[in-house]
């Protein structure tokens, strides 16, 4: 009977303790605004000055995700990525960002999802080997102290649609770096897989982009 009492207490305290420590990754990041029309704002005018072209470094450089459930997070990225910093006059204001990332080269921090993500119930890569992001605007200012924000259309799982979203980019002698977190919904890119029944998926994705592109020198 005791036995019995204890393990009618402990059960619902231990479902407590496992739902309080999944924690939404994506609480209180910004969210990307997302619509299927083209921007409503042209590209601004540029600066004067020569525009300056500067390849992604891949070693330095990364594109990556947190999804999360019921009872936990993922964390993952792309491993194999390719891109292009313009700057307009010196300033990524009325440049350029493109980057663009092989889906098949997908990892995560467990071995035995990264085939999963492969497959058609997330990325699907052998239908979209490729996830693309070229910007339409970069402008001054953004969102939690940003330094700009970012226009542009992300092709993802075959769903192309423009998305804005904050990110801080410094424009160094040595390099242009940029980083940005912000978050979308997964369904918007017709990721739908729910999940267990009892270990469902949230929609909301974090998506964590941190790059960096050297100058030339002399």
């Amino acid at each position: 009977m005791i036995t019995s009492r204890i393990a009618r207490i402990a059960l619902p305290a231990a479902l407590l303790i496992s739902l309080a420590g999944c924690e939404d990754p994506t609480k209180d990041k910004p969210k990307a605004t997302v619509s299927s029309a083209a921007p409503a704002q042209a590209q601004a005018a540029a600066p004067s000055g020569a525009a300056e072209a500067l390849p992604i470094d891949a070693a330095t450089s990364t594109i990556g995700f947190v999804g999360s459930k019921v009872t936990g997070k993922h964390e993952g990225k792309f491993e194999k990525i390719s891109g292009t910093i313009t700057l307009a006059g010196g300033k990524a204001e009325g440049g350029k960002l493109s980057v663009e990332a092989d889906t098949a080269s997908v990892k995560s921090d467990a071995a035995k999802l990264d085939d999963h993500l492969k497959s058609k119930d997330f990325f699907d890569v052998a239908t979209y080997p490729k996830a693309t992001f070229t910007s339409t605007q970069i402008k001054a200012g953004g969102e939690n102290g940003a330094t700009h924000t970012i226009t542009g259309e992300l092709e993802l799982h075959g769903v192309k649609k423009t998305i804005s979203f904050p990110a801080t980019i410094t424009e160094g002698a040595d390099a242009v770096s940029g980083n940005a977190e912000f978050v979308i919904n997964r369904k918007d890119f017709g990721i739908e897989y729910p999940g267990k029944q009892d270990d469902l998926i949230r929609d909301d994705v974090l998506l964590k982009l941190s790059l960096k592109a050297p100058r030339k020198q002399g």
